[in-house]
Order: structure tokens, then C-alpha cells, then sequence
């Protein structure tokens, strides 16, 4: 049977940056991968934003006895999901980069390229998603650790929602945008675009959130509520706790 609108008042969001499925420094390094596949099902959202996604490490998958055979896009898409990977980086052993996973159909996705030296490479993942009649625009991102350069890919990011997206159709932009500021915020607003703030999100570091260096922007749908889950588990997987927001439709 064919979904209703009225069955789903609420679109839910995550954002969460995964530190690659593996936490700590040489020796002491730990798998996380499997937890975090636990964790992203637990959160429970419609579409989930992911950065530092690996696709393959040969020296990891070798050093990990349990590294998973899958990619881990796929590996942590909860059943019933589809899994969507575009690559930021290709490094001497592997590669990384963005990964949606969505409960609804996807209908297309492209990738974008706005490295803005060749110190740090970076990209957004540009995907289409239908929810019941609608199609929402889902742009992940992963900012460089530059602030100049974040002003830049934050331009560039704009750029191609304007001329790529029609003016009234659902956007939704979510990821690390590694702003300890307000200046991208205000950017994004000016562009239109609003997220939850009635109280602080703070999402790094995981193990004493200080600041929000995670967001889930919206235009064309309506925040009413964000939160990151807490407690030691949380704690362990990653550097950066998830964000998760809910939207209500406009229309």
C-alpha cells in the first residue's frame, strides 16, 4: 500500500560523522565500525548524513580481523535502506568520503568536488530523495579544517544549490562543517536556509561536546526539534557525537 502523507508529518535527520570505523593511535587503535553499525540504526532517522566513510583501506582491512568485507556505507545502511557513497579522498592505502543512507527511494545523486588546496581534499554528495510524493534535495558535506577555505567551499555549495535546485523545492544540507564560529551559520541563513537551535546541539569532541561542529540545514521544510544522544557508548565510537533534527513540511 502506498504511503500517506498524513502518516508522515515529520522528516528525521542525522548527521554524524564516523572517524573512519576506527578510534585511537597505533597499537592502541580500535575497531568501532561494528558498534557504530548498532548505533546508526538505533537513531532511528529517515535519511542519514555520513562523513569519513571508508570504501576500502587495504592496510586496515589488513591489520582488523573483523574489518568488514562490505564497504562501510553499505555495511552500516540499517535493512531497508539504500546506501549512496561518493569519494572525497583517495589516499596511499584507500579512499573516503560521503555516504547517505535512506529509508526512501533515491532517486539520482552526483558528487562535487571543491578542494580548495591540495593539502585537503574535499566534496559534497548531491542526492535526490522521494518521501511519500515529495522529492527532497540531500547535499552532504564535509568542510575543509581552513576557515578561508570553508568560506570558499561554502560559496561553491551555494552556487550549485542555486543554479541546480528549483527555488521551491525541500534542500536539505547536513554534515561536519568544522565552524568553531558563527560566520557559516549566518551564511547559510542568508541563503535561506534554518536549523534548530532553541538549545546547544554541541557534537565535538564526543567526549566533552564544546562546540557544534555538525549541522542538519533546512530550506523549504521547517525545524522542530534537534538533539545528540549521550552516554559512554557514544562516547567511544567516534570523535564527533551525531546530530539528529526533525522537519515538519511547508506545504
Amino acid at each position: 500500500m502506498k504511503p500517506e502523507r498524513h502518516e508522515h508529518p515529520l522528516l528525521r535527520v542525522a548527521t554524524y560523522n564516523i572517524h573512519k570505523g576506527v578510534q585511537g593511535l597505533g597499537p592502541a587503535r580500535r575497531l568501532e565500525i561494528h558498534n557504530l553499525g548498532h548505533a546508526v540504526e538505533q537513531l532511528d532517522a529517515d535519511i542519514v548524513c555520513l562523513q569519513e566513510v571508508r570504501r576500502e583501506h587495504r592496510r586496515e582491512a589488513a591489520y582488523f580481523r573483523h574489518w568488514p568485507s562490505q564497504p562501510q556505507a553499505e555495511y552500516l545502511a540499517p535493512e531497508g535502506y539504500e546506501a549512496i557513497y561518493r569519494t572525497n579522498a583517495i589516499t596511499r592505502h584507500g579512499e573516503h568520503g560521503n555516504a547517505m543512507l535512506s529509508r526512501w527511494p533515491v532517486l539520482s545523486h552526483q558528487h562535487r568536488d571543491i578542494s580548495d588546496h591540495r593539502f585537503e581534499q574535499r566534496g559534497f554528495l548531491h542526492t535526490q530523495v522521494e518521501v511519500v510524493d515529495r522529492v527532497v534535495h540531500v547535499l552532504v558535506v564535509h568542510l575543509g579544517l581552513v576557515p578561508a577555505s570553508r568560506v570558499r567551499q561554502v560559496a561553491l555549495l551555494l552556487v550549485h544549490i542555486a543554479q541546480d535546485i528549483p527555488a521551491h523545492a525541500p534542500v536539505l544540507v547536513a554534515g561536519d562543517f568544522n565552524d568553531w564560529g558563527t560566520g557559516l551559520g549566518r551564511r547559510m541563513a542568508q541563503a535561506g536556509f534554518r536549523e534548530w537551535r532553541e538549545q546547544p546541539t554541541p557534537t565535538y569532541p564526543s567526549r566533552l561536546p564544546l562546540n557544534q561542529l555538525d549541522h542538519v540545514y533546512a530550506r523549504g521544510l521547517t525545524p522542530v526539534h534537534a538533539m545528540v544522544p549521550s552516554g559512554r557508548i557514544w562516547q567511544r565510537m567516534s570523535d564527533h557525537l551525531p546530530l539528529v533534527a526533525e522537519f515538519a513540511w511547508n506545504d
